[in-house]
């Protein structure tokens, strides 16, 4: 990819530094285009070619650089060779950078990007996604949507790199809480709400035991003893928290569906109770089962008794808990999947947990605990509707719905949309996702409603908007332009810069393949965005000759194909009008 350029430069470098071109590959890079200048469109950076050698004595880079860049040639593919600070720079002969660009976006589709040499001896992997994960029983809170939309699109990242990918939804339908629901529904409940609207119901149960339980130490002790029937498998308890968490997957499917997401395995926390005590059996056969004055069963990670470092892995009643569980569940999913990675995309605040999960994995003789993986991210802070604070991801869905429709109602063409709901849904999840996906995981982010529905500006409206434009240019000009075109017809600024920038989308993907963030394919699609809304303006079709029209009209097609493989990356479904 980069159409072979990269690996032309590396090839005629590998001659002058007795270096395999493999070496060289991925020390050449494709240049950011600039708002002030044209510039050229590889760069070999003299750093990482020292890196490459092995050399630290750090000689004069510049004196190097400029030895270096003598001792090259100009060919049929590079008509320029110059340099910069530390880098020799590569201009690609412009007509031939013009055909090999549209060519090879046209003929490799969903693919381009993904072929690239950067990717070349990629060995394919078994890769295991464990994400979303919200608790059975409850509605589907706000929090879990970072969870949802940053596993989807890893798991989207992964399987257009050819790797094999398992996408889990561990649910949190075990554990003390489920002895409060089930005595709650006893005490509260009413079947005829459950059967109408079970999440609401649920929740409102659950609020209100939950108040109970702290004013009335009985009722506490009732959801413990049930707790403790429904790990016992005690068949009544059992067929109660089994109805629960049905109404539940119900629920989360219709929710999934909205956000075009999919799992391929719904399990859980209830699935590993007898295996989490097989767990603690061998935690003890090793000696690291350690037992508190109050009867519960301790690991000491450190082996000094660091407080900070001990991990509860048993009640004192003899339940399991959480990190047991986890235990039991990679266990078992090695056994299963016998994968190569598995990732776990959770937030911050479970940094510690993970630590320790695969740290006594580790201790407890499974040397694959090094292939699990914890991919944490930040809080979003101000997520409220018209209504006030929200607590709900199906009522930020509606509102986002209800804003877009809004937003089109005052824009002439909706009128021509056939379902304009589903539209407008498209066009807000995009939104969300790309407000989302801006900025590092990690960093927590203040939501903004009106930031999110900018139809100008970096937003995901705009990316919906420039997708729809591009569409609607085929749509009203294609037929007879698109069979051959003439790449002398695209040389102007406008052009070459689009052309450039199509050139870095290997880079791109190859940098979020590397740190699993979706932010550099945020900013790679709004920066196309943005050059397409200027060479839209500038490179008119309309009026213009046949061979000049035909050929802008291949240049705006390949951007908008570029531009709907990276949003469906990120887990954006492009829209064809708005």
């Amino acid at each position: 990819m980069a159409c072979g350029f990269r690996r032309s430069i590396a090839s005629q470098l590998s001659r002058v530094l007795d270096l395999p071109p493999e070496n060289l590959i991925k020390s050449i890079s494709a240049i950011p285009i600039s708002k002030k200048e044209e510039v050229a469109d590889f760069q070999l950076s003299l750093d990482s070619l020292l890196e490459i050698n092995n050399d630290h004595s750090r000689p004069d880079i510049q004196v190097q650089t400029k030895r270096l860049a003598e001792k090259l040639k100009c060919d049929t593919v590079v008509s320029e060779i110059s340099t910069g600070p530390g880098t020799v720079n590569f201009k690609i002969n412009r007509e031939l950078l013009t055909k090999a660009v549209l060519q090879e976006v046209i003929k490799d589709g969903s693919k381009y990007g993904l072929k690239s040499e950067l990717f070349s001896g990629l060995p394919q992997r078994r890769i295991v996604v464990e994400f979303s994960s919200p608790n059975v029983a409850k509605k589907f809170h706000v929090g879990h949507l970072r969870s949802t939309i940053i596993g989807n699109f890893i798991a989207n990242l992964k399987e257009a790199l050819g790797h094999q990918v398992t996408r889990i939804n561990y649910l949190g339908d075990w554990g003390m809480q489920f002895g409060l629901l089930g005595t709650g529904f006893q005490l509260f409940g009413y079947e005829e709400k459950l059967q109408s609207n079970p999440l609401q119901h649920l929740f409102e149960v659950y609020v209100q035991v939950n108040k109970e339980a702290a004013d009335d130490k009985k009722v506490a002790e009732l959801a413990h003893e049930f707790f403790q029937r429904l790990e016992l498998g005690d068949v009544q308890a059992l067929s109660l928290w089994q109805r629960f968490r049905d109404l539940s997957i119900e629920e989360y499917v219709r929710i999934y569906k909205r956000l075009g997401i999919h799992f391929d395995e719904y399990s859980g926390e209830s699935f590993y109770c007898e295996k989490s005590q097989e767990v603690l059996k061998l935690l003890d056969s090793k000696g690291l089962l350690q037992k508190t004055i109050k009867g519960a069963a301790v690991v000491d990670l450190s082996g000094n008794g660091d407080p900070s470092s001990i991990c509860t892995v048993m009640r004192s009643d003899g339940t399991s808990l959480y990190a047991t569980r986890d235990l039991a569940a990679a266990i078992d999913r090695m056994d299963k999947y016998n994968f190569d990675t598995m990732i776990y995309v959770t937030d911050k605040g479970q940094k510690k947990h993970f630590q320790q999960v695969f740290q006594m994995l580790k201790i407890m003789g499974y040397d694959w605990a090094e292939r699990c993986q914890h991919v944490p991210f930040g809080v979003v802070k101000g997520m409220k509707t018209r209504r006030g604070d929200v607590t709900f991801l199906e009522d930020v869905l509606n509102e986002i719905r209800l804003r877009m429709l809004q937003n089109m109602a005052s824009i002439k063409t909706t009128k021509e949309l056939e379902n304009p709901q589903e539209t407008a849904e498209k066009i807000g999840l995009a939104a969300l996702i790309i407000q989302d996906f801006r900025g590092l995981l990690l960093s927590d982010y203040q939501f903004s409603w009106d930031r999110v529905f900018q139809s100008r500006g970096d937003t995901g409206v705009f990316l919906q908007y420039t997708h729809a434009r591009l569409h609607s240019l085929e749509e009203t000009f294609g037929c007879g332009y698109l069979n051959d075109f003439n790449t002398a017809c695209l040389q102007e600024p406008q052009s070459v810069s689009i052309l450039q920038h199509l050139l870095r989308f290997d880079e791109v993907l190859y940098k979020s393949s590397q740190d699993l963030q979706p932010r550099h394919i945020v900013s790679y699609l709004l920066t196309l965005s943005h050059l397409a809304a200027v060479a839209h303006k500038t490179l008119q079709i309309k009026d213009s000759p046949p061979d000049v029209a035909g050929a802008r009209l291949h240049l705006f097609k390949a951007v908008r194909a570029v531009l709907a493989n990276g949003m469906k990356l990120l887990g954006i479904i492009p829209v064809c009008r708005m």
